[in-house]
């Protein structure tokens, strides 16, 4: 079976979203996706996606199974599941164009997020702590004038302030991270992408990097199985996608490798904005 130039193409991406992958830790599906979607179709690009993908993470999971926290997994699992459910329907149930425009809306908004949206949000929370900070100190000053000079009132420092406006917030904050996850289930289930979205909650549920690159690892490895399952019963694993499967194990492993080697000699930040960059460019590749 002779490969075509759009099949080149595609390896040629894989291994540069792969190279991005092992360096920043993210956004490999995400890139990837919407070009490969045009180059081989969409149910051909999510089966050959989802099975590399798959390949990738059982490497860490592998070599990094006693760093799994198996309760936040769990959390993951199930809300991801539901979501994904909800995705799959909402797949069959609606327009591919309609849907591949919401996507490229969506992966817009995560690329510009990470551009400027949290460092907009880490000025203007910084700035509303040190004004609940300094809104305390004066009502301390104004009650209990001997607290003044110490910056203490009942005990307690004025910084607890800043803890109490944290503490108010923090139902709401759990409720919009659940959020989160759904919503990262029901992408996944829709182009099998969910990943960012899903990060924003990971990262704060996962403070250390071996427990954070072994939980995904092993969630995406388990979703990953549902996910192929399927698309094996709908018929979607013909003989050209398991060569693409096959021969895609080349670019996968080669661009993991690299990006493993160059992760050292790059700066970081830089290297971030340019991903985000590619997520703009790949963005609007799902809308056109």
């Amino acid at each position: 079976m002779t490969v075509t130039w759009r099949e080149i193409l595609f390896f040629l991406i894989l291994f540069g979203a792969n190279l991005i992958q092992a360096i920043t830790g993210f956004a490999g599906t995400l890139l990837a996706m919407p070009p490969s979607m045009q180059l081989l179709g969409v149910d051909e690009a999510k089966s050959v996606l989802a099975v590399l993908d798959q390949l990738s993470c059982l490497l860490i999971v592998l070599t990094g199974f006693r760093h799994i926290n198996w309760k936040e997994f769990g959390k993951m699992a199930v809300l991801m599941v539901a979501g994904m459910f909800a995705g799959m329907k909402i797949f069959e149930a609606f327009p591919i164009q309609q849907l591949l425009t919401l996507y490229g809306v969506m992966i817009l908004c995560i690329a510009l997020w990470k551009l400027f949206g949290q460092r907009l949000m880490k000025k203007s929370g910084l700035s509303r702590v040190r004004g609940a900070e300094a809104s305390q100190t004066e009502e301390n000053q104004q009650t209990n004038p001997q607290t003044a000079e110490t910056g203490q009132a009942d005990g307690l420092p004025a910084s607890a302030a800043s803890v109490s406006v944290k503490k108010k917030g923090f139902p709401l904050r759990t409720a919009g991270m659940l959020c989160v996850i759904l919503a990262a289930g029901v992408i996944h289930g829709m182009f099998v992408s969910g990943g960012a979205l899903l990060v924003i909650y990971a990262s704060s549920a996962l403070k250390k990097k071996e427990e954070f690159r072994a939980t995904m690892a092993m969630l995406w490895v388990t979703i990953g199985c549902y996910i192929t399952g399927n698309q094996i019963q709908s018929g979607y694993f013909n003989s050209q996608v398991i060569l693409l499967c096959l021969v895609g194990m080349i670019p996968l492993f080669a661009g993991i490798w690299a990006g493993t080697k160059l992760v050292k000699r790059i700066d970081q930040e830089t290297f971030l904005k340019l991903t985000y960059v590619l997520l703009i460019v790949s963005g609007v590749l799902a809308i056109v």
